[in-house]
């Protein structure tokens, strides 16, 4: 899959999650593709996340990516271990020109009329609205997406399972991130469960 929109159009909702065994990873990604939701953003907070995306990448139906990738050596590291996708959480030409000449779909994070801006001049149009409730919420991106009506949207930050049918009732919001199909403690049972609701949110 080399299309960012295809792979924001595959689900409702992109689990974000943050991995510290890589022995929970292929469990985790099953739970999740299990109960639907197939596209899943590793973030790179922690030591085992490239172990965890090499791990995913094994459990039929799933589309792994890595998130929190702020840096060049972020990104070769990322490709390396065989992510299908990079996000983001802000956009910068340093990191965009690497990620946009290799081919695999990006999603950056943008927050502000400069920000996507700085992402058209760079030939993108797909964008994580990251941190969605504290740039202002749904009434803040219902704003940025008027004048620049050619974008689409990931909105990640904050974002709940009782909110989240707010953002994807919003035509150009394809998708949206969240934690809370994971929550601590959770069982794979639970995971798969928090997933199959999530995976119906799509109005």
């Amino acid at each position: 899959m080399t299309d960012v929109a295809e792979i924001m159009t595959t689900s409702p909702v992109i689990p974000v999650l943050v991995i510290d065994d890589a022995a929970t990873a292929r469990p985790l990604a099953e739970a999740l593709v299990a109960g639907g939701l197939r596209v899943l953003e590793v973030t790179l907070r922690t030591p085992a996340a490239l172990d965890a995306i090499r791990a995913m990448k094994g459990v039929p139906g799933a589309i792994v990516g890595a998130g929190t990738v702020t840096t060049a050596g972020h990104f070769a590291a990322a490709h390396d271990a065989g992510a299908a996708f990079i996000v983001s959480p802000g956009l910068t030409e340093r990191l965009a020109a690497p990620v946009i000449d290799s081919g695999i779909p990006f999603l950056p994070g943008v927050a502000t009329a400069g920000d996507i801006m700085r992402g058209l001049d760079l030939g993108l149009t797909h964008f994580k609205f990251f941190p969605a409730e504290p740039s202002g919420g749904l009434k803040a991106l219902k704003a940025l997406a008027a004048p620049f009506y050619q974008c689409r949207f990931c909105p990640t930050g904050g974002i709940t399972a009782a909110t989240a049918p707010d953002w994807l009732g919003f035509e150009p919001v394809l998708c949206i991130g969240g934690s809370w199909v994971t929550p601590k403690g959770a069982t794979m049972a639970e995971v798969e469960e928090l997933a199959r609701a999530a995976s119906t949110l799509r109005p």
